[in-house]
């Protein structure tokens, strides 16, 4: 039977009441008795050697109560780099807990103050006397890989942090030899800051044997295993971690940070609480970056419009340090290279640099929306170039469902989907072949109107394995516990759905507990879009488990047949009769035993899910000032199955708007010749507000995954990898129709589309 509250019903969550009143608890209101506050003091010098002196007068600063330096933590490990990537051997330089003689970014950590109030600590932060002698800097990948450029690390010639390929050069080669056209495109797809609500922060205690530490992260066993076992070179049980309310992560909240361990520390040492929080500019200063590729391609072309092979040179910029999954960032998107397209062969060079700015790490979509990126721009210009609609021309190379499973050219293997389908779907919903109408009313206007795509693919959910325990409790409500964890996407509503599915409970009766190393034995964390592919399936298994164990438990009590036996409304009841038993007197019965309340289930899979879709964007711009209108914005997207419409909808809203950002107004941008970040808060950095975001129109068009028990294709980052190269097409093509301008790099702000604009024309009066 249908159950009310199971897969595919559109119910609101159940977590939003209590956030919408602010009853929420994140990290920041976390406040143990007696607890201590801690500032980190953070280098103004891109590059420096330095040192410290006068530690002795400030330690004996009112308030004061610990001063660490890296000498004092001289025993820790460094943070670690688990995130190598299969092919060459990467030298990975040392993440120190503090930096010790040299200081490679603003930012850079170099002294941990702990007092009793907050403003104590700042003041004994600022009194610390640092002697700093600025050495040679360099901003950007491609200035760090020219010849003679200032090295980050003196071992680390050419700045080059590694180099690999992925593809066939030679078969490449053969192709483009053969091409009737080539088009080549070379993009910025520019650095990001993640913002999200609320910053980082820790709560560390010890209590003379264990540390606890309380903190907002997207997986507390790898928090743990990583400080604890990497950095402290302790066992694992001798650390507890506790995740509260999460406001938003996006990949930035996954790693473990040089703060953690220093709370840790202090609370050995001084048997007290120690908090710290860190601030929106610190936050800016001091927390992983996004992004950062500097890309050229080509694509080879025969004589009917048919993609023969596509060559790739990216370049990433990995920051002063390799961060946690750094290097593994860019080379997953390289594998995403050839997107929804039926391209023979291909060939990708990929090359990572430091630099002497912010490491940089996952951030929504790690790797796949820059592949989107730029297979997506390069595909509209080789549709400009042979003057063709740009429709038509994806719909003839995009992959046909026919010749699914389809290997591409870097090896990955997709396994469903109708991308033309759901184009032409989207083309439909966008009211695709009235958009000349409108242009001539934009004109008339004086206003330049264009129309943008994207056809994505992506490769996520499977993060894991995943864990997931399942328990009646004596009141009759369910527990899940499992090792993902919500930053708010809504697992406590979708897992609860899942439950329901076999236990027909409404959301309200279940529990779902997150974020407790103590608690849960074992968790991957909540990351590239695995928690409902990888942890659905196992909180689906185990409730289904518990389920037939509650069935043949109902049946002893009854002296009836389990194969009788059907759930429904917190019973199980023989079917056709009124003879049940409620979950609370069977919870109480005398052979429910622990382990008959109770199933434990886990899933993990090397097998990626391959979400993808189209996103339209039209827009209209004004050519006096530049600025971008978003006037229209449709997504249809397979998601292989839909556990929960409205839930769905929120997340792809979600990550269209980060998209959009990224695409119009949000910059990272360093000062070449000082090192300083120019934006380094919100006076400088622009983010999305409520008014630049449209009514976006979503739609999904799912094809069930072949790869996942459930037939559901991740869907947490989709909507920023779709994004942006349906609204830069759409700018483009605005500004195509007017000036003939083929290129303009994101952000796609007023003053850079003005600029265009009066170079065009100048060109043209020319």
């Amino acid at each position: 039977m249908t159950m009310k509250f199971g897969f595919g019903q559109a119910l609101t969550r159940k977590e939003d009441d209590a956030l919408l009143r602010g009853a929420g608890r994140y990290v920041a209101d976390v406040a143990p008795a007696a607890a201590l506050h801690a500032v980190m003091l953070r280098s103004p010098h891109a590059h420096a050697r330095f040192s410290i002196h006068d530690l002795d007068r400030v330690r004996a600063m009112p308030g004061v109560r610990l001063l660490l330096t890296a000498a004092d933590v001289a025993g820790l490990g460094p943070l670690p780099t688990p995130g190598v990537i299969p092919g060459p051997e990467i030298k990975i330089p040392v993440y120190p807990i503090l930096a010790k003689d040299v200081v490679r970014h603003v930012g850079d950590a170099i002294a941990f103050v702990v007092a009793d109030t907050l403003d104590q600590a700042k003041d004994a932060a600022e009194a610390i006397t640092v002697d700093w002698q600025p050495l040679p800097h360099v901003i950007g990948a491609m200035a760090a890989l020219a010849p003679g450029a200032p090295r980050v690390w003196p071992d680390r010639p050419g700045n080059l942090a590694f180099e690999t390929e992925l593809g066939d050069a030679g078969a490449t080669k053969v192709a483009f030899a053969q091409a009737a056209r080539t088009v080549a495109l070379t993009i910025v797809n520019q650095r990001l800051v993640t913002n999200y609500m609320d910053t980082r922060g820790v709560i560390a205690e010890y209590d003379g044997h264990r540390y606890t530490l309380t903190l907002g992260s997207q997986g507390s066993h790898i928090i743990r295993d990583i400080i604890c076992g990497n950095v402290l070179n302790l066992p694992t049980d001798r650390m507890r971690v506790i995740t509260p309310d999460v406001g938003g992560g996006f990949g930035t909240k996954l790693f473990p940070y040089r703060e953690y361990a220093l709370a840790a520390v202090a609370a050995e040492r001084l048997r007290r609480p120690v908090k710290w929080i860190c601030d929106r500019s610190e936050h800016f200063l001091g927390d992983s970056h996004g992004r950062d590729n500097i890309s050229s391609a080509r694509l080879a072309i025969d004589d009917k419009g048919r993609f023969l092979a596509l060559a790739l040179d990216i370049v990433a910029d990995m920051g002063a340090y390799l961060s946690c999954y750094a290097p593994y960032i860019p080379w997953l998107g390289a594998g995403m290279a050839t997107g929804a397209y039926d391209i023979p062969v291909a060939h990708v060079r990929l090359r990572a640099a430091y630099t002497n700015t912010v490491p940089v790490d996952a951030y929504r979509g790690a790797g796949r929306p820059e592949a989107a990126y730029l297979i997506e721009r390069l595909v509209d210009a080789a549709a400009r170039d042979l003057d063709t609609a740009p429709d038509a021309l994806r719909r003839k190379n995009l992959i046909k469902p026919k010749a699914m499973p389809y290997t591409t050219p870097t090896g990955k293997i997709y396994d469903s989907g109708d991308f033309a389908g759901g184009m032409t779907r989207a083309q439909e919903i966008a009211d695709w072949n009235g958009f000349n109408k409108r242009a001539a009313s934009s004109k008339r206007a004086g206003k330049l109107r264009g129309i943008g795509m994207a056809t994505y693919i992506e490769a996520c959910g499977n993060n894991g394995p995943e864990t997931a325990v399942v328990r009646l409790e004596r009141d009759g409500g369910v527990t899940v516990l499992i090792g993902s964890q919500s930053t708010g996407q809504g697992h406590a509503t979708s897992y609860a759905q899942l439950v329901a599915e076999w236990l027909d409970l409404p959301p309200e009766r279940v529990r779902v507990l997150q974020g407790d190393t103590d608690a849960i034995a074992s968790g991957a964390g909540t990351g590239g879009s695995s928690s409902i592919p990888v942890g659905g399936v196992s909180v689906d298994r185990a409730a289904k488990t518990l389920a037939e164990q509650l069935k043949q438990l109902a049946a002893d009590a009854l002296e009836a047949a389990p194969t009788d036996m059907e759930i429904a409304d917190g019973t199980v009841r023989v079917a056709g009769t009124d003879r049940a038993i409620s979950f609370v007197d069977l919870a109480a019965h005398p052979q429910a035993t622990p382990e008959r309340l109770s199933a434990t289930k886990d899933f993990g899979t090397e097998q990626p899910t391959f979400p993808n879709g189209t996103h339209i964007a039209e827009v209209e711009i004004d050519p006096d000032t530049g600025a971008t209108a978003i006037l229209n914005y449709v997504v249809v997207d397979d998601f292989g199955a839909t556990l929960n419409p409205l839930l769905l909808a929120g997340q792809v809203h979600g990550g269209a708007v980060q998209g959009i950002g990224q695409a119009l107004m949000e910059d990272t941008v360093y000062d070449p010749a000082s090192g300083q970040l120019l934006s380094a808060s919100f006076m400088d950095y622009a983010m999305p507000r409520a008014g630049d975001a449209p009514s976006f129109v979503f739609e999904t068009r799912n094809v069930p995954c072949k790869n996942n028990p459930l037939g559901v294709k991740g869907a947490g980052e989709a909507g920023a990898i779709g994004s942006c190269p349906a609204l830069i097409n759409a700018i483009l093509d605005a500004l195509w129709r007017s000036y003939r301008i083929r290129h303009i790099d994101m952000p796609a702000t007023p003053p850079r589309v003005w600029a265009a604009i009066a170079a065009a024309r100048k060109a043209q009066s020319a």
